[in-house]
């Protein structure tokens, strides 16, 4: 079986990926901590990415790195600074130095569809990112990791996936989907800007799933975007949950315009995977 390390296992996307792959990859699980949901057939490591850690800790002969982890303090700037510094970047580094070292075949790295300039157009895998001025700390330290990968692209494959709210069962309640669904049940404001509010595709986690999947077979190094099959506004993702929940959403409109962020999915549906899954239809994961 092919050997594989997955950081960041315990988050919503690492923990279904390896439910995904267990049965055909040897997995090496790093987590802070194992969580009530571990597989027995998961080899877990338990590694604080925030801190040094050697090598030596590492399995040897590994075919691919899944690079998912992310500095829980992504929004805590700038107390969280250092903490996103070294998840972030600092981590991506050494785990790319370990990959050189230890003659690693495939570098996937999980950075996100928020790095993209505002567009009034899809965004392609080629479309402008933010000034630096205006991709904040975390969106940086994403950048700044997506550019290490690209370097080491002569030693062996390097994939960048760029998700776009990818949302499921067990996600934390921070995020955008289950804090608008929370806001929806509480029946708190939200506010929509020019009367719809943003437009997405959201992607469901395993639909993400199947596109790394489909990834690890790949062995051209390639950026791609990962994101829902429907566009939907704020607004009508409101509405579907308010249906759902039999409580009428209530809106703040908010008189401004403002660009949309929506994925142009074509090499992700032509290389890796169609994406299926409607979000009205599988709000239950959102509960």
């Amino acid at each position: 079986m092919r050997k594989a390390i997955i950081t960041g296992a315990n988050g919503l996307l690492g923990r279904t990926l390896c439910n995904q792959l267990s049965e055909n990859w040897d997995l090496y699980a790093i987590v802070r901590s194992k969580s009530k949901r571990s597989l027995d057939s998961i080899n877990y490591i338990s590694l604080d990415l925030s801190e040094d850690f050697s090598f030596k800790e590492l399995p040897g002969e590994i075919d691919c790195i899944i690079h998912l982890a992310q500095s829980n303090r992504f929004k805590d700037f700038p107390e969280g600074a250092s903490d996103v510094f070294s998840v972030n970047v600092k981590t991506t580094h050494n785990l790319l130095e370990f990959s050189r070292k230890s003659n690693v075949k495939q570098f996937i790295y999980a950075s996100s569809g928020g790095v993209y300039a505002e567009s009034e157009h899809l965004l392609k895998e080629c479309s402008p990112i933010h000034e630096n001025k205006k991709l904040g700390c975390y969106l940086g330290s994403k950048i700044c990791g997506e550019i290490l990968v690209q370097n080491y692209s002569p030693f062996f494959t390097t994939s960048i996936v760029r998700p776009f709210f990818i949302y499921g069962s067990g996600q934390k309640r921070n995020m955008l989907l289950p804090r608008l669904f929370d806001n929806v049940r509480n029946g708190n404001s939200i506010d929509l800007i020019g009367g719809e509010g943003l437009k997405i595709n959201p992607i469901h986690v395993e639909d993400a799933v199947l596109s790394i999947e489909s990834l690890l077979e790949k062995n051209n190094s390639f950026i791609y975007n990962l994101a829902g099959p429907e566009i939907l506004s704020l607004r009508q993702i409101s509405e579907g949950f308010g249906n759902y929940l039999k409580e009428r959403p209530v809106f703040n409109n908010i008189d401004s315009s403002s660009s949309n962020i929506i994925a142009d999915i074509s090499l992700m549906k032509s290389d890796l995977h169609t994406p299926v899954i409607s979000l009205l239809d599988r709000i239950d994961d959102l509960k």
